[in-house]
C-alpha cells in the first residue's frame, strides 16, 4: 500500500503563517459583528451582560482552538476535524463529521455568510428581497428572489478562484482580511473619537434584568459562538500550511485574541454611539452607527466594510471546506471523483463544486428573505458546535491511544481545558435542541442519513485497503 506521499498528485504546502492567520481571521470575523449585537442586547437585555457573552464566547472559542492546535500541530492533514476523530473513535466518526460538513456545518456556515452578504448588498441594490424568478405548478410554486441569486452567484465566483490554487485563494483571502479588519477598527476608533455618543449607556436601567436566565444567556451564547465560528478552518488546511508544527498553535493563539480584541472594540463603539434600546431593535446596528455619527456616506462605507468582511469569510470557508469531502473521497468513504485533484493547480476541483451546489440548495431552501440568515444559522450551529466538542476530547483519547506520537504543542490547562470545553458544548447543543427543534431537527436528519451511505463505502475494497495502511501507521 503507498503511503499519502507517494500519490499524485498531492496538496501543495502554500500557505505561510500570514495566508493561515488570514484563513482563520478572515473566516472567523464575517457578518456576525454587524448583525447579532443587536440579538444579543435583545435577549440579555443589559450591557453588561452583552459585554459578559462577547468575553465568555470568546474564550470558550479559544479553549477549544488551543485543544485543535495540539491535535493540528500532531497531525497535520486535510480535512482537519475529520482526520482527528477518524483516529481517535474510528472511521465512523470521521466520516460522520465530514458528511455533516458536507450537508449541513460547512455548506450551511457557506450559504449564511453568502446570505448576509446579499443582505449587505441590499443596501446599494434595491428589489433583492423580490421574486426574481417565480416557478409555478399546480396553485403553487417556488419564488427565488434577488438576495438568493446574489448569494448563489457569491457562492459561484469564490468558489471559482480557489480552484485555480489554494496560494491564490490564500492571497485573495489575506487581502479581504487586512481590508476588513482596518475597516472594523477605523469605524470604531472614529465613533468613540467623534464625541456624539454617550458613555452613559454604558450603565444598565434598573429594570433590565433579563440576562440572569439561562434561556436568555443561551440563545445570546449561540450567537456569539456563531460569531466567532470559523477558527477550525485552520486545521482543513493543515495538509497544506508550512510549517504546520509551529504556524498552527501560533495562529489559533495570537488570532483569537485579535479576533476578541476587534469584537470588543467594535461593540464599544455600538453602545457609545447608541442606548442599548436602540441596538436592541437595530436590524443593522453597524450601519446605525455609522449613518448616526458620520451620515448617510458613513452608512454607506459601513455597509461596503461589512459587504469585504462577508467575503473574505465566505472565501475562507469555501476554501478550507472543500477539503474535507477531498479526504473522504481520498480514504474511499465518499464519492471517489471528489478525491481528483486538478493536475496543475492541485487543488480538489470536483470537491469544491459539490460544495457550492450543495450551499446553493440550502440557500434555495432556506434563504428566501432576511429572516433567511437566522433560520439558515441556527441549521447550521448546532451540528458544529456539536462536533467541536467531541473533537476536542479527541486530546485526551490520542495521549492516551497514541502517546508515541510527537506533540510539538501541549494544550495549556490539560485535561480540565478540553474537559470543559466538551461540556459547554454538549450544554449548548442541548439548549439549541429545545430552543429552536425544527433547524436543529432537519440538521439530525441529515446527519443519520449519512450512517446508510457509510455502511455502504465501508465495504468498499479501497476503503478497506484505506484502514489497513491507517493502522500501520
Amino acid at each position: 500500500m503507498q503511503s499519502p506521499d507517494m500519490r499524485a498528485p498531492e496538496l501543495k504546502r502554500a500557505l505561510g503563517w500570514a495566508s493561515a492567520g488570514a484563513i482563520m481571521a478572515g473566516s472567523v470575523i464575517g457578518t456576525a459583528i454587524f448583525l447579532v449585537p443587536s440579538t444579543i442586547a435583545r435577549e440579555l437585555d443589559s450591557v453588561g451582560w452583552s459585554f459578559f457573552v462577547w468575553m465568555f464566547g470568546g474564550l470558550l472559542s479559544l479553549a477549544g482552538a488551543l485543544s485543535y492546535a495540539e491535535l493540528g500541530a500532531a497531525f497535520p492533514e486535510a480535512g482537519g476535524e475529520y482526520a482527528f476523530l477518524r483516529r481517535a473513535y474510528g472511521p465512523l466518526w470521521g466520516f460522520l463529521f465530514g458528511w455533516q460538513q458536507v450537508v449541513i456545518g460547512k455548506t450551511g456556515s457557506i450559504a449564511t455568510i453568502a446570505t448576509g452578504f446579499a443582505i449587505f448588498l441590499g443596501f446599494f441594490v434595491d428589489g433583492l428581497q423580490q421574486e426574481w424568478l417565480h416557478l409555478s405548478w399546480g396553485e403553487s410554486g417556488w419564488g427565488v428572489t434577488g438576495l438568493q441569486f446574489v448569494a448563489m452567484t457569491a457562492v459561484a465566483s469564490f468558489s471559482l478562484i480557489n480552484c485555480f490554487g489554494v496560494g491564490r485563494g490564500g492571497a485573495v483571502q489575506s487581502f479581504l482580511t487586512v481590508l476588513k479588519v482596518a475597516a472594523i477598527v477605523t469605524l470604531a476608533g472614529l465613533v468613540l473619537g467623534a464625541g456624539k455618543g454617550s458613555w452613559d449607556h454604558f450603565q444598565d436601567a434598573p429594570e433590565h434584568t433579563a440576562g440572569t436566565g439561562w434561556g436568555a444567556f443561551a440563545a445570546a451564547l449561540a450567537a456569539v459562538l456563531w460569531a466567532y465560528d470559523g477558527w477550525n478552518n485552520l486545521t482543513l488546511v493543515g495538509s497544506e500550511i508550512r510549517d504546520p508544527e509551529h504556524t498552527i498553535p501560533k495562529v489559533f493563539l495570537l488570532g483569537l485574541l485579535a479576533v476578541m480584541g476587534v469584537y470588543l472594540l467594535a461593540n464599544f463603539a455600538y453602545f457609545y454611539a447608541l442606548p442599548l434600546d436602540a441596538v436592541k431593535h437595530s436590524e443593522q446596528v453597524a450601519q446605525d452607527v455609522a449613518q448616526l455619527v458620520f451620515g448617510d456616506f458613513g452608512g454607506a462605507a459601513i455597509t461596503a466594510a461589512a459587504v469585504v468582511s462577508t467575503l473574505a469569510a465566505l472565501n475562507g470557508s469555501i476554501l478550507s471546506g472543500a477539503r474535507v469531502s477531498y479526504a473522504m473521497a481520498r480514504d474511499g468513504l465518499f464519492f471517489s471523483p471528489l478525491a481528483r485533484l486538478d493536475p496543475v493547480h492541485r487543488t480538489p476541483v470536483n470537491a469544491l463544486i459539490v460544495q457550492a451546489l450543495f450551499a446553493s440548495l440550502l440557500i434555495l431552501l432556506f434563504g428566501q428573505d432576511r429572516a433567511g440568515f437566522d433560520r439558515l444559522f441556527n441549521y447550521a450551529v448546532f451540528g458544529l458546535w456539536a462536533f467541536y466538542g467531541i473533537t476536542v476530547l479527541a486530546v485526551i483519547v490520542l495521549r492516551r491511544t497514541s502517546p508515541e506520537v510527537v506533540r510539538p504543542y501541549h494544550v495549556a490547562g490539560y485535561p480540565w481545558v478540553p474537559l470543559i470545553f466538551g461540556a459547554v458544548a454538549g450544554l449548548f447543543c442541548l439548549s439549541m435542541i429545545f430552543q429552536n427543534p425544527s433547524e436543529t431537527g432537519i440538521g439530525l436528519v441529515f446527519l443519520l442519513a449519512g450512517i446508510p451511505f457509510y455502511l455502504y463505502w465501508r465495504s468498499n475494497g479501497k476503503a478497506e485497503a484505506y484502514r489497513k495502511w491507517s493502522r500501520k501507521e
